[in-house]
C-alpha cells in the first residue's frame, strides 16, 4: 500500500514538473513580445531573454529598442547588451 502512495506520489511530481517546464518555455518564448510593452517590468524581463540569445535579429532589436526606450535604465540596460552581443557575433 505505501509502495503505491510513493509511486503515485513520484508520477504526480514528474507531471508537475513537465508541466511547469512546458508553461515556463511558452512564457519565456512570448517573452521577446514584450520588449515594447507598456510595462517597464515585462520590458526588462524582455530584455534579459533577448539578452541571453545572441543573434543578429536580436541585436537589430535591442538597436531599435534603445532608440524607443524613454526609461534611461532601460536604455542602458540595453544598449550593454547590445555590446556584448556585438562582440559575441563579432
Amino acid at each position: 500500500m505505501r509502495r503505491e502512495y510513493a509511486l503515485y506520489g513520484l508520477v504526480a511530481a514528474a507531471a508537475g514538473a513537465a508541466a511547469g517546464m512546458l508553461l515556463w518555455s511558452g512564457h519565456m518564448r512570448d517573452a521577446k513580445r514584450d520588449l515594447f510593452h507598456r510595462r517597464a517590468v515585462k520590458r526588462l524581463a524582455a530584455l534579459g531573454y533577448v539578452g541571453a540569445r545572441p543573434s543578429v535579429e536580436n541585436a537589430r532589436l535591442l538597436r531599435d529598442f534603445c532608440a524607443w526606450e524613454s526609461r534611461p535604465a532601460l536604455r542602458r540596460r540595453a544598449a550593454v547588451l547590445l555590446r556584448r552581443m556585438e562582440t559575441q557575433l563579432g
